[in-house]
């Protein structure tokens, strides 16, 4: 709360001649809204008793208007209690702008997340990428900076061969067969049969060369389906990608940069073009094949080269995949900060944990997949039997599977429990909908009546225990998304969200709010209250129905 520590920075420079940035944090409720050590902080560098200090800052910042009490504690501790005319006037005046800050003001973010890869099947990893990535977006446009969502695609490379030898081999016996089946038998055959090995490497060297016109129609062909279903997926979740990339597109140029910096950052090993990262306390890995081909590196090369190139604004090029390929990325960053440092720089890589179920975590090697198609058809299933054939069985579906991805701190592997994502009862992206509906169902019963006709009696604007918490819980909004844009957690929200919807159940159990003396107090808080959830709900792209 800005006030406060400004009001604490004048009363250090007027009463100790320091220049001093006090730390704020929130006690538990029964001591204050607010506390501070920084008597304990000062007392070394004045020579005085930290609870001396403390009682002279409290004396100082007792005085300003929004502070009802300010009590030392322990050694030194400072703890503020702010008073309820400020509350009232907060929650007064709360709409879709607050817990919008600066953090991000003047900033540009290319933020590139997602990823899949064509002729592969668009599964949950890439779902929990999609929404970790949106919301992250959120959060930093919500903060102030201008963010572009880029999504790259693996469009080249020897997974395509596999999956167009499949198609190849279906289409001279006439069996059909989908895109991701075609990639996980091919992948099984290229390790097993020699003789498809063989053919599999030779397809892989026409699609770079584009020689044979029946490969490049397969090739055509499934690239073109497989991007027109992830458009309808990504219209579905609710994202919108400026621009896509494409393997295809940048292996040239990433090839082209990897050769012009032979030996001053890449070295020739055995036939291959290599980067050896032991320099730098990695491990060496191959950056162009024997056979001439670009690695998974030098494509990464010649996208990071070709973001700076449409995006030169950038002071950000954030990238969100998996954690399974962090040794990868470091690995390339390594080697791209040697060619471009200022390039190098400006790049963050941020993995999350692999989405796993009872069976174990997905491997699209094996065909062991969950399909996004098939994780939304349960939950929907589930969700219509829990709560009825819901009109917004879809908006819930979606709600829950958002939630559920991230309300885990991001990281760490996740197990994504079906039946608890939808819950009405615990933790969950269902119950937070369900918050907001309640609390406009209250709002919609409440008589229209204007200002004039509000209680004139100054007493209903003392808030009591329960309105006091629900109050203070309300104003705690700004700093959870402070923090969680700060240290990009979208976790943060989910976890102020619940706790807030827990202080409100709190509330309205022990509380009337229609036909109540307290009615427009009560109301007043109803309506922030539900202004919040769904601010919040908005910044993880997840919908606050008005009804459930």
């Amino acid at each position: 709360m800005q006030e406060l520590k400004e009001a604490l920075k004048v009363a250090c420079r007027k009463l100790f001649d320091l220049e001093v940035d006090a730390e704020l944090t929130r006690p538990e409720e029964q001591f204050g809204d607010y506390a501070t050590n920084i008597a304990l902080q000062l007392a070394s560098k004045l020579g005085k008793s930290p609870r001396e200090i403390a009682e002279s800052l409290s004396n100082d910042v007792r005085k300003l208007p929004i502070i009802a009490e300010a009590t030392v504690d322990g050694p030194g501790f400072i703890n503020f209690r702010l008073t309820d005319d400020f509350f009232n006037c907060l929650t007064a005046k709360i709409g879709e702008n607050f817990g919008k800050n600066q953090l991000m003001t003047g900033k540009v973010v290319v933020l590139e997340h997602t990823d899949p890869n064509p002729f592969k099947e668009f599964h949950i990893g890439h779902a929990y990428s999609n929404t970790v990535g949106v919301a992250i977006g959120k959060l930093l446009a919500n903060a102030g900076a201008l963010v572009h969502q880029v999504s790259y695609h693996g469009d080249i490379g020897l997974h395509i061969a596999m999956a167009v030898y499949m198609i190849k081999k279906s289409s001279q016996t006439g069996a059909s067969i989908n895109l991701g089946e075609a990639y996980a038998h091919g992948f099984q055959i290229y390790e097993n049969d020699p003789a498809a090995r063989a053919e599999i490497d030779e397809i892989n060297k026409l699609i770079y060369s584009r020689q044979d016109p029946d490969i490049n129609r397969l090739y055509e062909e499934g690239r073109q389906q497989s991007l027109a279903t992830f458009e309808k997926i990504y219209q579905q979740l609710g994202v919108a990608f400026e621009k896509q990339y494409f393997e295809s597109e940048v292996a040239a140029e990433g090839m082209e940069i990897v050769r012009k910096n032979i030996s001053k950052v890449f070295k020739q090993s055995d036939g291959a073009i290599v980067y050896d990262g032991e320099k730098v306390g990695l491990h060496m890995r191959v950056f162009i094949t024997r056979q001439g081909l670009p690695t998974y590196e030098s494509k990464e090369i010649g996208l990071a080269f070709a973001k700076q190139h449409d995006y030169p604004e950038a002071g950000s090029f954030i990238v969100i995949t998996a954690n399974e390929i962090d040794d990868y990325f470091r690995i390339l960053v390594a080697a791209i900060k040697e060619v471009d440092s200022s390039l190098g720089d400006k790049i963050r890589h941020l993995s999350h944990g692999v989405v796993k179920f009872p069976g174990g975590k997905m491997s699209s090697r094996t065909g062991n997949v969950v399909q996004l198609s098939a994780l939304q058809a349960d939950l929907e299933s589930k969700i219509k039997a829990a709560f009825g054939d819901a009109k917004a069985t879809s908006e819930i579906m979606l709600g829950a599977m958002k939630y559920e991805f991230l309300k885990h701190r991001l990281g760490g592997d996740i197990t994504f429990d079906v039946d608890e994502s939808i819950s009405l009862h615990g933790n969950s992206g269902p119950y937070l909908q369900y918050a907001h509906a309640r609390a406009c169902s209250i709002l919609q019963k409440s008589p229209v009546h204007s200002p004039q006709s509000e209680a004139k009696d100054s007493r209903l604007l003392d808030l009591d225990s329960s309105e006091r918490s629900l109050a203070r819980k309300i104003s705690e909004y700004p700093e959870a998304i402070t923090k969680a844009t700060a240290e990009l957690m979208p976790h943060h929200v989910c976890n102020y969200l619940y706790e807030l919807a827990q202080t409100f159940n709190s509330f309205y159990e022990k509380n009337r709010v229609i036909g109540d003396p307290r009615q427009a107090l009560r109301l007043r808080l109803v309506k922030a209250y539900a202004q919040v959830l769904k601010n919040g709900l908005e910044l993880l792209n997840i919908t606050a129905p008005d009804r459930m």
